[in-house]
């Protein structure tokens, strides 16, 4: 089970675990602190990840090659690779009131489908609000364990994903592709 804790945006100053390692979309990364994972990076370069984690955590102290943070991450990489059809972390998720409504709301997007941001701003009880909503998408540090990657366009069309349209796309063909294989009768 999935434990959850949140905290104001800006909160740092702790020692956090990394651990990075490569998956079948490219790099990813992953810090972890006392309360629980705390960030989840994907790209090309474990160099350029470790300098948006540094970005993002500016008052932590990053250890390289934490155990419990390797552990983390192979659960993160089974997911990603689509070996394992869920991925069960305790969360440490930093951000606003309002980011946090956002990305809890994410969360709850079942697996293989999609929304759009209109559609999530009124799940939150803000239909004005659909900038703020792909704002808050954007600023997700937690790839795919907050499932921004669901999140899509008013016409269906894929827009930005702060790790990549491709792997955005990637993640939502896996996902929809599982969940077609699990539906589909003995």
């Amino acid at each position: 089970m999935t434990t959850v804790s949140f905290q104001k945006a800006g909160t740092g100053g702790e020692r956090l675990g990394m651990a990075s390692g490569p998956c079948t979309l490219g790099t990813v990364m992953l810090a972890a602190g006392a309360r629980g994972v705390v960030a989840i990076v994907m790209g090309d370069s474990a160099q350029a990840l470790r300098h948006d984690l540094q970005a993002r955590l500016p008052r932590a102290e990053l250890v390289d090659d934490d155990p419990q943070a390797r552990e983390y991450l192979r659960r993160v990489t089974a997911f990603i690779d689509g070996t394992s059809t869920q991925v069960d972390l305790p969360l440490d998720i930093r951000g606003t009131a309002f980011q946090q409504r956002v990305w809890t709301a994410l969360r709850a997007i079942a697996p293989g489908t999609t929304v759009t941001y209109a559609e999530l701003a009124r799940r939150i009880g803000a239909p004005a609000a659909v900038r703020a909503v792909a704002g808050a998408c954007g600023a997700n540090a937690l790839a795919v364990v907050i499932p921004c990657h669901r999140v899509v366009r008013s016409d269906g069309t894929l827009s930005g994903y702060r790790w990549g349209v491709a792997r955005k796309r990637a993640l939502i063909a896996r996902e929809a592709a599982i969940t077609e294989r699990v539906a589909e009768p003995a």
